[in-house]
């Protein structure tokens, strides 16, 4: 008894972890107003409260683009967590994932105070692919990625890679433009829109196991068949019709929203 009340007493004097500081992520100054307007439809709460969001976890977010995600995490994770950012590389093919990756460094730098304790990695796969050291991270995500992972034949290298950075238990969240049943893999990779089965396959293939599915951030309205893809929707509005009024109607896209686990085996 006398180690047990010794243990308790040395458990109570750890400091208390802090809360999750919603108002501070959500409506701090830290975010852009063209972001905080497609709360309403992306519900960033809501979706990282179902992927099991707590304080104190190691995150790794995969291509975090230009940092939509980022204004969030970094506020809730500072001083009560580690949030990796796996970005492009710095030798990555192509003007864009260098330029992507240069933009989103100044981001970061311009807010050293929020910004100071993100870890960035490298994420060109298959060659870089090292998200963050293995077994160490609670929750991995991916928000609307998975068609260019596709495009680029690294999907599998992707969900390795989350698959090894995570402990035994850990989780991936994905949220991805959701295709009909039936798309065809080609479709799948020029609509932006993949379907929920071949999603859940690629992640069981990559050793992940379905835990859980959400409906938060469906669209009804969104038919997943216009003549740009995804890209016809806000916010990008690419249709070369300009019958924007119609898109913006429809809003952001149908997604699906799921939840994997790595089994402890």
């Amino acid at each position: 008894m006398k180690y047990l009340a010794i243990v308790v007493a040395a458990l109570l004097a750890l400091p208390a972890q802090a809360d999750l500081d919603w108002d501070a992520a959500l409506g701090g100054d830290q975010r852009a107003e063209s972001n905080s307007v497609r709360d309403s439809a992306r519900h960033p709460r809501e979706t990282l409260e179902f992927f099991g969001l707590t304080q104190g976890m190691t995150v790794v977010e995969l291509a975090p683009g230009g940092g939509w995600y980022t204004e969030i995490f970094a506020p809730l994770l500072k001083d009560n967590g580690t949030y990796y950012a796996a970005h492009h590389g710095l030798n990555s093919p192509g003007s864009y994932y260098r330029n992507s990756l240069g933009k989103y460094l100044q981001k970061l730098a311009g807010n050293a105070d929020l910004y100071g304790d993100v870890i960035i990695t490298q994420m060109q796969p298959p060659a870089l692919v090292d998200v963050a050291p293995a077994g160490t991270a609670d929750l991995v995500v991916g928000f609307r990625n998975v068609h260019s992972w596709m495009r680029g034949d690294t999907l599998q290298s992707v969900l390795r890679a989350a698959h090894a950075s995570l402990k035994p238990g850990g989780k991936l969240g994905i949220v991805q433009h959701r295709a009909k049943p039936g798309t065809s893999i080609e479709d799948m990779k020029s609509s932006g829109y993949v379907t929920e089965e071949y999603v859940i396959g690629a992640a069981e293939k990559a050793g992940f196991k379905l835990e859980a599915r959400s409906e938060v951030n469906a669209n009804p309205k969104d038919t997943a068949d216009h003549p740009n893809g995804v890209w016809s929707l806000p916010p990008s509005l690419s249709d070369r019709d300009g019958d924007n009024a119609r898109y913006l109607a429809i809003g952001e896209s149908d997604r699906m929203t799921l939840l994997f686990v790595k089994p402890a085996s």
